[in-house]
């Protein structure tokens, strides 16, 4: 068992966390508890209740990115009434990255705020989306567009759910893995090189969260509400968010931010910031990690739309998260429309010779 305590609530890792939510319950005093699920973990999501007591309420959902909506957002607060939650009740959410960002838009709006604890059970929300407090769903205008800054009274990332997932939902979680190396670089680099070429089944995956973690945890305790350097956390997600959209989300986030980590480095590259050889290091990880690294969609036009409506757009001007070397990276930074169509462009291809040129 690992535990972080940099942002001031208990992030707890460990294979199988259910004792730990009860524990976490009893000391905090909380006598009601309602688990939220998706669906898809509802087992993992009883075995939470029946610690926390008989008569905890399951309420599950299907979920999706598609289904994270304001319908959907309506559904979770209605049934969270009929089912008779207090403003002392502990929710308690279980599932992946659309399931932390929906049950704890949830609990945050529910009569103006109910403390909420959130499991996660797939790797993209543990390394990324579980911490830092933001909820939210997506508008049709864009990506998280509805939301608040919240944070959870607890997380719990239940590394034993790992061995269920389908080996194509591990990797697209090692993008925000990645992403969390770039940003840091060094020894976190330098461990994700070394694991790469292994099967994911040997990997320790407590470890490889922990430090993942860390580095997110680092950032947000400096920059709670996206003011200044937590922005560096959004790395490869201008593009990637753009696709998601233009897609109507049949590409997942993963996928979408690993081909937006290779776009800023092209990005990078194509203004002077980073080194052909450092962008290299980047594209053989992502070949080794089996992450997609040719752009989904082909329209240009449709891409830049969607990144006009990206939440760090400032005055009409896109702006960009971009590496300028390996743990050292730059936010907020603004290049011409047909720099970026260059980039968009060459996301079509398979990397090659051109890439640096």
């Amino acid at each position: 068992m690992t535990q972080l305590d940099q942002l001031g609530y208990p992030i707890v890792i460990d294979d199988g966390v259910a004792a730990h939510v009860a524990a976490f319950a009893e000391r905090r005093g909380y006598r009601t508890a309602i688990v939220l699920a998706d669906a898809n973990v509802a087992l993992r999501a009883k075995r939470v209740a029946r610690a926390l007591g008989a008569k905890t309420q399951v309420l599950e959902f299907a979920l999706g990115e598609r289904r994270k909506t304001l319908r959907t957002l309506e559904r979770v607060l209605e049934a969270l009434a009929a089912a008779g939650a207090e403003r002392r009740t502990l929710i308690v959410g279980v599932g992946g990255g659309v399931a932390g960002d929906l049950f704890g838009f949830a609990a945050a709006t529910y009569m103006r705020g109910v403390p909420f604890v959130n499991v996660a059970t797939s790797l993209v929300a543990m390394v990324d989306a579980a911490i830092g407090g933001k909820t939210g769903v997506d508008l049709r205008a864009g990506k998280n567009l509805a939301g608040v800054f919240r944070d959870p009274a607890a997380v719990f990332c239940d590394i034993g759910a790992l061995a269920t997932l389908p080996e194509r939902h591990m990797r697209e979680g090692l993008a925000e893995v990645l992403k969390h190396a770039i940003i840091e670089g060094d020894e976190v680099f330098d461990s994700l090189e070394t694991l790469a070429p292994h099967a994911l089944t040997k990997w320790p995956w407590e470890t490889v969260v922990a430090q993942s973690l860390g580095v997110k945890a680092a950032i947000v305790s400096e920059d709670r509400l996206e003011a200044g350097v937590r922005e560096a956390l959004n790395l490869g997600h201008t593009f990637g968010h753009a696709y998601e959209v233009v897609s109507a989300y049949r590409i997942s986030h993963g996928n979408a931010v690993a081909v937006g980590l290779r776009a800023a480095g092209l990005l990078a590259l194509r203004t002077g910031r980073f080194s052909a050889t450092e962008h290299l290091r980047v594209l053989s990880l992502l070949a080794l990690l089996r992450l997609p690294m040719i752009g989904p969609v082909d329209d240009a036009t449709a891409l830049l739309a969607a990144m006009g409506a990206d939440k760090k757009t400032r005055d009409g001007k896109l702006r960009f998260v971009v590496p300028r070397a390996l743990g050292d990276v730059e936010f907020g930074v603004t290049v011409p429309a047909r720099t970026v169509r260059a980039v968009l462009g060459r996301l079509r291809e398979a990397p090659g010779v051109a890439e640096f040129r």
